[in-house]
C-alpha cells in the first residue's frame, strides 16, 4: 500500500482509517511538526525525504505545488468532504488504480450534489 505524508489540516479519522485499509501515513502531528507554521514547500520537501506521497485538502496549494516542482512522490489532494469513510474510499481508490503515485497529482473530488 501507500506511504503517505498527511498535512496538518488533514482529518485524522480519515488517516485511521486508511491505516485500516494497508496504508503507511504519517501525520503533521507524529513527525513533531504541528502548530509550527511550516510551509506547503516544506510539508512536500519532507515528504520527499520521508519517501511519502502528500495527502491533503489543500488543494490550490498543492496543485501550484505540483505544477511548479513535479519531482515528487505523489500529491493527493481532495475535497473536504464530511462523509469520512466516502473520503477514505476515494482515496484508497485512486491509490489503487494510479498504482505508481511518483510526479503524479491524484484529485479526490467529493461527488457532485
Amino acid at each position: 500500500m501507500a506511504r503517505l505524508y498527511a498535512d496538518e489540516q488533514f482529518p485524522r479519522i480519515v488517516v485511521e482509517l486508511l491505516r485500516n485499509l494497508g496504508h503507511d501515513i504519517l501525520t503533521v502531528q507524529e513527525a513533531g511538526k504541528a502548530n509550527q507554521g511550516i510551509s506547503d514547500e516544506e510539508v512536500l520537501a519532507f515528504a520527499i525525504r520521508e519517501n511519502r506521497a502528500v495527502l491533503t485538502i489543500n488543494r490550490s496549494d498543492f496543485i501550484q505545488l505540483h505544477n511548479s516542482q513535479p519531482n515528487h512522490l505523489g500529491i493527493i489532494v481532495c475535497t473536504e468532504d464530511l462523509n469520512r469513510q466516502r473520503l477514505t474510499m476515494g482515496i484508497h481508490e485512486a491509490i489503487l488504480k494510479a498504482e505508481i503515485l511518483e510526479k503524479k497529482l491524484i484529485r479526490v473530488n467529493r461527488p457532485s450534489r
